[in-house]
């Protein structure tokens, strides 16, 4: 006789805290748009103090809930981005392929969270804005190019290769310090949902903690696929987000 109990029993779930940090415009937000809607924004407005939205991923084995913390770039919102990845057991650090100074300022990021956040934290360095390089896989090196990293949350449309930052340079750092490592494309989607995937999947199950019915922080809408993602709009206004508080 077969035991089909399980074949029908629900995964575990699981919920983890993640936060996204990284200089202005580099596309953080953009990221987290594409993975919890499988959208883009042509000219996204700049992210206020930090924004919250939640998604799950479906592992073999288990769900996890995301809960996301999107901090803003400017340098003014700086001092908050404690508040936010305090006791997160993954993050995102992006920086802008197109532009050399987002590499340094995500090398602030990681020291700062290997020195500060949770032992054991989870830490993604993520090269974005691959739609603006030449080739999906980004191997060659940087070519010159006159175009300038392009401003505001979204990628650009731009001629030619405006890489300014190999492969090579963000592997090589992201195996020094122990990261995860990706080349990503919001605008287009390469490489997005596999960065969470990967995250999900680095993440030990005894830091993740049990998700309850309404686990995650507040009210919001809407489903993505059969899985669902919420937000919340911190200030009551539409795509801002509280300057101040962090669960």
């Amino acid at each position: 006789m077969v035991d089909s109990g399980n074949a029908s029993a629900p995964k575990p779930s699981s919920s983890v805290k993640l936060v996204l940090l990284g200089e202005a415009a580099v596309g953080k937000s953009s990221l987290v748009l594409r993975f919890v809607n499988n959208a883009f924004q042509e000219n996204k407005e700049p992210t206020i103090g930090a924004a919250f939205l939640t998604q799950k991923t479906a592992l073999p084995t288990r769900t996890i809930k995301f809960e996301i913390w999107d901090t803003a770039g400017q340098e003014r919102f700086a001092s908050l981005a404690p508040m936010y990845y305090r006791n997160a057991q993954s993050a995102l650090v992006v920086y802008d392929l197109t532009k050399p100074t987002s590499l340094i300022k995500a090398k602030h990021w990681v020291a700062e969270l290997q020195r500060q956040a949770s032992p054991g934290i989870v830490i993604a360095l993520v090269g974005n804005k691959l739609d603006l390089t030449k080739g999906a896989g980004g191997e060659a090196a940087a070519l010159p190019a006159e175009e300038e990293g392009v401003e505001g949350e979204g990628e650009g449309e731009g001629d030619g290769d405006a890489r300014k930052i190999t492969t090579q340079e963000g592997r090589s750092y992201a195996e020094e310090e122990g990261l995860l490592f990706f080349e990503t494309s919001a605008k287009s989607g390469v490489n997005v949902q596999e960065v969470f995937t990967a995250i999900a999947n680095a993440i030990p199950e005894t830091q993740m903690k049990t998700s309850r019915q309404g686990a995650g922080g507040g009210a919001g809408g809407g489903t993505q696929a059969a899985l669902g993602s919420d937000r919340v709009n911190l200030t009551g206004g539409k795509g801002e987000a509280k300057e101040g508080c962090a669960c």
